[in-house]
């Protein structure tokens, strides 16, 4: 199986409000256990599903016992169970180490990571394609992206209905054809899928991002063959000086 996790747009500011399940947004559902979470299927248009939880356990303590890190750091269980932690830092650990066993134990590939910051495009043409990008996962099967925010600013989601496929913006297209320096043909639409342009989203003026929320836990469709739905649209959030690091699960 092959993914294509190309990852805000810098050059785009857009206020979200704090966390709560969008009311008036049908593709977003809410389960109740892990069991819902994993079993239910994507259909009729539902894209996301979100297992809203309040989590026992000081994850910021647990950030803060890691030392200071630079880019991503991934965390495993030796590491976890070393952290000389407090009792609430304690329940962060196991919290967070049963999350990571719950997808382990279904043939998923969990990794948890602390990120202070992600890599950014050296070189940034018409479509930006780092994780701070509004984008699509991709794979080449059937598979479904598990992520959960434990500390830290957490990933934000935009409507389909409020998406721009960048390489359909007439403008952003033309410049990618001058890159490409051919016809907008077969080949062309491979080098835009190679080259995972084709997964990246404008939002429309009026577009309103919501919160994925600390401690839920969220598994959203990809764009794979055959996929019943539209892919959930996403982004990682925007990396701010001097902010505590995030915790994430992904899946």
């Amino acid at each position: 199986m092959k993914f294509r996790n190309c990852w805000h747009d810098p050059a785009t500011t857009i206020r979200m409000t704090p966390f709560a399940l969008p009311s008036d947004y049908a593709r977003v559902k809410r389960v109740h256990s892990f069991q819902e979470l994993i079993t239910t299927r994507f259909a009729d248009g539902v894209n996301a599903l979100c297992w809203e939880r309040a989590l026992s356990g000081d994850f910021g303590e647990v950030v803060n016992q890691l030392g200071a890190i630079e880019g991503i750091v991934t965390l495993d269980e030796a590491l976890l169970q070393s952290l000389s932690v407090s009792k609430t830092g304690r329940l962060a650990v196991e919290q967070l180490l049963a999350d990571y066993r719950l997808l382990k134990d279904n043939d998923l590939e969990p990794v948890l990571n602390c990120i202070q910051d992600y890599p950014h495009d050296e070189e940034p043409g018409p479509v930006v394609t780092d994780v701070f990008s509004f984008h699509a996962d991709s794979a080449t099967v059937e598979a479904d992206t598990f992520l959960c925010t434990y500390h830290g600013a957490p990933s934000e989601g935009l409507r389909n209905e409020e998406a721009l496929r960048r390489v359909n913006i007439p403008e952003t297209r033309a410049q990618l054809l001058k890159l490409f320096g051919g016809d907008d043909d077969d080949a062309f639409r491979e080098y835009l899928k190679e080259n995972c342009y084709d997964l990246h989203y404008a939002a429309v003026p009026s577009a309103r991002p919501f919160s994925f929320g600390i401690g839920n836990l969220w598994r959203i469709a990809t764009d794979y063959p055959g996929c019943p739905v539209p892919p959930c649209v996403h982004r990682a959030p925007a990396t701010v000086h001097g902010a505590s690091p995030r915790l994430l699960l992904i899946s």
